[in-house]
C-alpha cells in the first residue's frame, strides 16, 4: 500500500464515520422525539397515537436487545475508528451519550405509565 492510497483510505474512513455519526444522530433525534411525544399524546387522550408511538419505541428496544444493548450503527461506526469514547459514533455531548439509555429509558417508562394512568382515569 502506498502513502497516497493510505491517505485516501484514511480520508475515506473519516468521511464514512462522519456519515454514520450523522445518520445515527438523526435516528436518535427521531426516537427522542417519539419518546417525548408519548406523554403529550396521552395527555391529549390520543390513545391510538400513544399506542403507535409506544410500539415504535418497543421495536427499537427489541433491536437494541437483539444487538447486545447497542445500536447496530455503533458497530458500523466502530469499523472506521479506534476511538471508543461514549460518543464516538454519534454527535452528542459525551454525558448524554453515556447516560442515553438511562435518561430516555426513564422518560419512556414514565410516559407509558402516565398514558396507562390517563387511559384508566
Amino acid at each position: 500500500m502506498t502513502a497516497t492510497s493510505s491517505a485516501f483510505d484514511s480520508r475515506r474512513a473519516r468521511r464514512t464515520l462522519r456519515a454514520v455519526r450523522l445518520i445515527h444522530t438523526v435516528v436518535w433525534l427521531f426516537f427522542v422525539s417519539v419518546i417525548l411525544t408519548i406523554p403529550v399524546a396521552a395527555f391529549q387522550r390520543r390513545f391510538s397515537l400513544f399506542l403507535t408511538l409506544t410500539a415504535i419505541v418497543l421495536v427499537e428496544v427489541a433491536v437494541l436487545l437483539g444487538n447486545g444493548l447497542s445500536c447496530p450503527l455503533t458497530g458500523v461506526a466502530a469499523r472506521y475508528t479506534e476511538d471508543r469514547r461514549d460518543n464516538f459514533d454519534i454527535y452528542l455531548p459525551i454525558w448524554v451519550a453515556r447516560y442515553n439509555k438511562v435518561i430516555f429509558g426513564s422518560l419512556f417508562i414514565a410516559g407509558v405509565v402516565f398514558g396507562i394512568v390517563r387511559a384508566l382515569a
